[in-house]
């Protein structure tokens, strides 16, 4: 396939095709849950996830659905860490922290520099804290971030896809070499790397969306990423539903997820979880989705290839 439209996919497009924001309040996070991880040390770990409530992105990638639920403005000083310290009253103990704030963590704009000392000490239960950032905003916020925090920090950053065309198309401010240096930059300084991989990104077909997916996890783990996490892309950002019309995007098949899991996980270079929210929408057949998305949290648990789920749809 690798179909590519004649027109940009630039900012000014993207945003053309939204719809309406949520209705977000910066004093509570968007979402704060509890669940099960396993470390890169082979142990089961209990993890609290906080969505955090903040300024939309800076960069505006062309899958993307974040956006939906972010403010206009740059939050004052001290509501981030109002929000984790709301989101951790209400959650059991964890060993792992994952703040996400549908953006870059490092991004002053997004986390204001003057919550660093109120998270640092929220986060002093947690042996591990984990983050998202752009490799654009890589630098000394996040030098300042490590050196003031007691626990291991990870930053997840989006790697997306290996086959250089999408990812421009992609509309990230990102190249694969930029993805590397910023690899090395948090290696350098005792920081690793968490990859966000998608399965089957926009202008890709079904059979190309996995062997890219498969791909992107070799490049991942060559330039020293520690951790890869495979997220099927999504439609609903109205960008992807005009795309679709025109045959250039289709979500994937519950299948192809399986596949690229079951691919990572048995190069057995480090950990490879698949994403499972809303996974249902990828599912072709009711009769075995809910032993299929057994089997997948067992694969992200055990990181072990389970055996296939048998059923007449395949």
């Amino acid at each position: 396939m690798s179909n590519f439209p004649d027109f940009r996919t630039d900012d000014r497009w993207i945003r053309s095709h939204r719809g309406p924001k949520s209705s977000v309040d910066p004093r509570f996070p968007n979402g704060y849950f509890s669940e099960w991880e396993r470390s890169s040390q082979g142990k089961v770990e209990k993890t609290s996830t906080v969505l955090l409530t903040n300024r939309e992105c800076r960069f505006t990638c062309l899958m993307c659905d974040l956006w939906k639920h972010t403010t206009d403005v740059v939050l004052a000083p001290g509501l981030i860490s109002s929000q984790i310290r709301y989101a951790l009253a209400r959650l059991p103990v964890a060993k792992q922290l994952k703040l996400y704030n549908s953006g870059s963590f490092f991004d002053p704009g997004a986390i204001p520099v003057e919550d660093y000392p109120e998270i640092i000490s929220l986060a002093e239960e947690f042996s591990r804290v984990l983050v998202e950032c752009n490799t654009a905003l890589l630098g000394e916020h996040v030098l300042t971030f490590k050196n003031m925090l007691s626990a291991d920090l990870q930053v997840a950053m989006g790697l997306e896809i290996a086959h250089p065309q999408v990812l421009k198309s992609l509309n990230k401010p990102m190249t694969l070499d930029e993805f590397e240096r910023g690899v090395e930059f948090l290696g350098k300084n005792d920081i690793t790397t968490r990859a966000f991989i998608l399965a089957r990104p926009p202008f890709l077909s079904e059979e190309e969306g996995v062997e890219w997916a498969c791909r992107s996890i070799d490049y991942a783990f060559q330039v020293g990423v520690e951790v890869c996490s495979v997220i099927p892309v999504r439609g609903g950002n109205g960008a992807l539903e005009v795309l679709a019309a025109g045959g250039y995007f289709q979500e994937p098949v519950l299948s192809s997820l399986e596949q690229v899991l079951d691919y990572g996980v048995s190069l057995q270079k480090g950990n490879v979880f698949a994403d499972l929210w809303d996974l249902e929408r990828f599912s072709q057949c009711p009769e075995c989705f809910e032993a299929r998305k057994e089997r997948l949290e067992k694969t992200n648990l055990n990181q072990q290839v389970q055996a296939p789920v048998k059923c007449e749809c395949n």
